[in-house]
């Protein structure tokens, strides 16, 4: 009995000195922190931060996916993981960085070559990379060559690889190309075993978004439509391929027997079989690469590999990127603003990578009440979401029109459902010709739990003053409440294909005999009036000061300000990563961390990936009405 306080009292003893040195370390790292960033201000004020040999290769070592918005990250915790050396799970690449990176390349006499090295690039979609390939196409109008080499090739990645002069793989490498599909896991049994009621309310023949709770498999509706569009973008890609490789489009082994007896007649090696179908120009390992490297560009200060610089080093040696200033004040020059407007739309004020109702609206507000913005493209890139959100961005794109502001929806990978609807009022709508666009329909889905809780042994009773008092997901949904809801989603599909007639100079039959639901490439659009222009951002600003009637004009990137506490840690911060860069070993050939690339080819990882996916998407929904006009079918793998 005695000894129970003094067991009692070591414990908690001990709990308060992990404790004590816990608060210990982390105020420590803090401080350090604090002082290399300051540290790192003074040493590198006034001095380029990292040196750009006088002859090099700038390596275009892309890891992440490729996006229009990078999404918001905390400074602070953004420094510690790299700190740290704890890789971001999810990378992404700013599409308009890439190619400003390579654009300021092209005219820099220290670059003689641009070598391509993509193990690390992973989502991109067709029309950003065929946005990065047209700037690396006008880089070899400059006489320097460029140079694609790896131990393997995705698809998206050889797109891009193609259009180097010369193309180099491992002899024990991997590459495969296995064209564009859509598949999906469908719920409608797991749910069933589950007693889970779903009640879909839905406008659009193939508006096959909610397809996955309703069915096993995919309606041959679906199944049409996108078969359509997949082909289409196939096409483009073997075409844009087969131009650059000097082949014809025959040259993609679409069918498994004629794929298996060349892989055959290749020893059984990916890598003989890529070769022999000119899909690359040489063999080599990872040491003979290095070595004609050299013999190219001569070798680094250390000596041990050939001269270069990454990617993100040269951009930050260049300071080339995009001015994002969200500031609007500054010269009294004419402005054409670009609204970059990407990921789902949800209802709200959202962080930089989703698109908010409220904060989107917001920025277009802000291009509005500036004097010295005179036109407006907004950037769609986007599967929709939020009917309502879609709505109130729709309104402020009026209401930037009746100010006297021409406004141009430049349309990227995506503008599919709400991001056409707010695409729709703009005065002219660009698109690539690979943008999936359409999916004009709507739906809205809510599912009830009573029969799981009956099994547990939980119900809901009790009495209301109306029929639809207590109204939940513990409760059955009536046949009057299901048509209410049905009736709104109706009502929402009305003014959807209203707003499109009226935009389009249709009529409403001709709208809907191109709507319900179904999805085209930004090609097909234009033939069906969906689009005005087959163009890319850049034509879609020319258009914009032309319409505004400017001769000489700036672009403004609106995006949302950053907190003064932001701005002043992403100095200090990055002051500091830069310091550590400068201190750290050169960056070798094949030094990119492929941990979170690889890891997309692990099964058990993949599927939890796609669950999680799907749960999340689910889970965003945010609509104050129910109503969302999304294309889940929209992504093509």
């Amino acid at each position: 009995m005695n000894n129970n306080p003094g067991i009692i009292k070591r414990i908690f003893s001990s709990i308060w000195r992990v404790f004590t040195f816990t608060r210990s370390f982390v105020l420590n790292l803090v401080f350090f922190i604090l002082l290399f960033s300051f540290i790192g201000i003074i040493l590198s004020s006034g001095e380029e931060q990292v040196p750009v040999p006088d002859k090099a290769a700038l390596v275009l070592n892309l890891v992440g996916d490729v996006v229009e918005q990078k999404r918001e990250v905390d400074p602070m915790e953004a420094f510690l993981s790299e700190a740290m050396e704890q890789k971001d799970e999810k990378p992404e690449v700013l599409l308009a960085d890439i190619i400003d990176v390579i654009g300021t390349a092209k005219k820099d006499d220290r670059v003689e070559i641009l070598v391509l090295q993509l193990q690390g690039l992973n989502r991109a979609g067709l029309t950003k990379l065929q946005d990065i390939a047209a700037a690396l196409e006008d880089f070899k109008t400059s006489g320097k060559q460029i140079i694609a080499l790896g131990d393997q090739f995705s698809q998206d990645q050889y797109y891009l690889a193609s259009t180097a002069n010369d193309i180099w793989l491992n002899p024990q490498g991997f590459m495969l190309l296995d064209g564009y599909g859509r598949y999906k896991m469908y719920f409608k049994t797991a749910l069933e075993k589950l007693a889970i009621n779903q009640h879909i309310f839905r406008v659009g023949t193939f508006k096959s978004a909610v397809e996955p709770f309703i069915r096993d498999d995919m309606s041959e509706a679906a199944k049409k439509a996108n078969k359509l569009w997949l082909a289409d973008l196939w096409m483009q890609y073997k075409e844009d391929v087969a131009n650059r490789r000097g082949f014809g489009i025959d040259n993609f082994d679409e069918n498994i027997d004629n794929l298996v007896a060349k892989f055959s007649a290749a020893d059984s090696s990916f890598a003989q079989y890529a070769l022999k179908n000119n899909w690359v120009d040489q063999l080599k390992s990872r040491h003979e690469m290095r070595s004609e490297l050299i013999e190219l560009v001569g070798t680094n200060k250390k000596g041990d590999s050939y001269s270069h610089i990454g990617y993100k080093d040269y951009m930050a040696a260049t300071n080339s990127s995009l001015d994002k200033s969200a500031e609007l004040t500054g010269k009294n020059i004419d402005r054409v603003a670009i609204v970059v407007a990407k990921g789902n739309i949800l209802d709200g004020t959202q962080k930089p990578g989703t698109i908010g109702g409220d904060s989107t609206a917001k920025l277009l507000r802000k291009a509005r009440n500036n004097d010295n913005v005179k036109a407006v493209v907004l950037r769609v890139d986007s599967p929709g979401g939020s009917a309502y959100a879609s709505e109130i961005i729709r309104q402020e794109v009026e209401l930037l029109k009746k100010a006297g502001k021409p406004v141009i929806a430049s349309m990227g990978t995506y503008a599919a459902s709400g991001g056409y609807w707010i695409s729709a009022p703009a005065d002219k709508i660009y698109a690539a010709p690979s943008t999936i666009t359409g999916s004009i329909g709507i739906f809205g889905m809510m599912m009830t739990f009573e029969d799981s809780l009956s099994k547990m042994g939980i119900h809901t009773d009790g009495v209301g003053t109306t029929d639809i008092a207590g109204f939940g997901p513990t409760q059955a949904l009536t046949p009057g409440m299901a048509n209410l809801f049905q009736l709104s989603i109706n009502r929402g599909y009305q003014e959807f294909i209203q707003l499109v007639a009226t935009n389009r100079d249709m009529t409403l039959e001709e709208v809907d005999a191109i709507a319900q639901g179904r999805v085209w490439s930004g090609k097909k659009a234009k033939e069906l009036g969906l689009v005005d222009e087959l163009g890319n951002l850049t034509d879609a600003v020319v258009a914009a000061a032309t319409l505004a009637k400017l001769e000489q004009y700036d672009t403004l990137l609106i995006e949302k300000e950053q907190s003064p506490r932001n701005k002043i840690m992403q100095q200090l911060l990055g002051q500091s990563t830069t310091l550590v860069s400068l201190f750290s070993a050169n960056e070798e050939l094949f030094s990119i961390d492929l941990a979170t690339h690889s890891v997309k080819n692990k099964p058990l990882s993949q599927f939890i990936t796609m669950m999680t996916d799907e749960l999340k998407l689910m889970n965003q929904f945010n609509d104050p009405q129910g109503r969302y006009t999304l294309c889940i079918a929209c992504g093509a793998n």
